[in-house]
């Protein structure tokens, strides 16, 4: 059965949080444990339904999983039944495409089943097939993709676009390929740097992490370790933008500064500062919240890009963020069509939002927001809206919350532990 959240707005929080291991590198850093038959223990694993479904999958072809602990998972694919993907199970996610990397490292061969996720627009797996390809791989897609090689070997590949996932599966087949891979046009936010680091500590040589050329030179096996999963610096940055809506103080732990560079200049724009203290960070209560315009009074801009640009997981909080700072922002999203769909509605709430095209809105604000009735769409367009609810007067309930579950671990709990008054019930 379905689950709603019941949100009460209009009251502030204050308290301390400490964010989730980050959803968009613990998804990669499992897949990569099928690279070694050796065991893996992988630490500040969210306990997410993204996560979940993964999980499900490497279940599936024969993966041992365990608990060691709170948020920790022990793994081992010492004993691999089957490298064809079950397409059910492909469809509960997005991220079943970063086991085809490491399957083809390991055995040769993957039959890997159309991915699901959000619909947030095309999400193309070109540049993932143009890396195997360029290993030395055989691709065969139609309604699936069939991989197949005799042996992976080093190779310049340089990616069509700086995909996050494309990088991912081309680091992940080459730490095993014969010979030195030069990965060009790479992408590099931090759960990039992650992914790497995991396979470092696993025996794997990668030079130039964080950077846009990734040098890896071919081992003959990857051994286990133990790795701790990084903040989630999307997360991290939906509790800044719901503290400063809500006039609440509220301190966030466990924070990476570097990967915060980018959000808080973006935050700035919309009259947001915040406080870092090393490896922690506050958003004080009574914040200007006034558009910050740009030279010469200009209509400023929020727009996403690859790292280290405004990440295009935050357009949709930066939206709802806007309708409660004074002054007009224009929101340009380039990576995915449909991503600002949902702003009808923070519309129906009250707030002033011209959706222009499929990319761009203009946010007018502050708008007074009411409560609403509401289905969550996707991961972060369900986060804006919980967001905007905390900011309105009245109650606003939001349905489809599996959507919001996908990428923030009991996000209830944790508002509710700061003060907030929201409920999960039953549909």
């Amino acid at each position: 059965m379905s689950e709603q959240f019941v949100i009460e707005g209009g009251h502030a929080l204050a308290g301390t949080v400490l964010p989730s291991g980050n959803k968009n590198a613990a998804l990669p850093i499992l897949a990569a444990c099928l690279l070694t038959d050796e065991e893996v223990v992988v630490e500040n694993v969210p306990d997410i339904l993204d996560v979940h479904a993964l999980l499900a999958l490497l279940d599936d072809i024969g993966v041992s999983v365990r608990e060691e602990g709170p948020n920790t998972l022990a793994l081992r694919a010492d004993r691999l039944r089957t490298t064809d993907l079950n397409e059910d199970l492909c469809r509960r996610i997005r991220a079943s495409v970063l086991l085809a990397g490491p399957l083809l490292a390991r055995e040769g061969r993957v039959d890997l089943p159309l991915p699901g996720g959000d619909f947030i627009g095309r999400r193309r797996v070109d540049t993932h097939l143009l890396a195997f390809r360029a290993l030395g791989a055989e691709v065969d897609a139609e309604r699936s993709y069939r991989m197949r090689h005799d042996g992976l070997r080093g190779a310049e590949v340089f990616l069509d676009e700086a995909s996050v996932t494309g990088t991912e599966n081309a680091l992940m087949a080459a730490v095993l390929a014969a010979g030195e891979t030069v990965v060009m046009n790479a992408a590099c936010e931090p759960h990039v740097q992650d992914l790497a680091r995991f396979l470092v500590a696993l025996g794997a040589r990668i030079e130039g992490i964080g950077t846009n050329v990734l040098r890896v030179h071919g081992v003959d096996r990857l051994h286990g370790g133990r790795f701790r999963v990084g903040p989630d610096h999307i997360e991290i940055a939906s509790f800044i933008g719901l503290a400063a809506v809500t006039g609440s103080d509220i301190t966030i732990t466990d924070v990476r500064p570097d990967d915060l560079r980018m959000i808080d200049i973006t935050f700035r724009r919309l009259g947001i500062r915040i406080e870092l203290d090393g490896d922690r960070l506050r958003v004080p209560p009574d914040q200007e919240m006034a558009v910050l315009a740009d030279e010469g009074g200009a209509i400023p801009k929020i727009d996403d890009g690859p790292w280290p640009a405004f990440p295009a997981d935050l357009t949709s909080i930066a939206t709802a963020v806007a309708t409660q700072t004074r002054g007009t922002v224009m929101i340009f999203e380039k990576m995915f069509e449909n991503r600002l769909f949902f702003v009808d509605k923070l519309v129906a709430m009250g707030a002033r939002i011209i959706l222009c095209d499929p990319h761009r809105a203009v946010v007018s604000g502050p708008a007074q927001l009411y409560g609403e009735r509401l289905e969550s769409p996707d991961i972060r367009a369900g986060m804006a809206m919980l967001i905007a609810g905390l900011a309105a007067r009245g109650t606003s309930t939001i349905g489809n919350v599996g959507q919001i579950d996908r990428g923030y671990e009991r996000i209830d709990e944790r508002l509710r532990a700061l003060g907030a008054r929201i409920e999960r019930r039953r549909a």
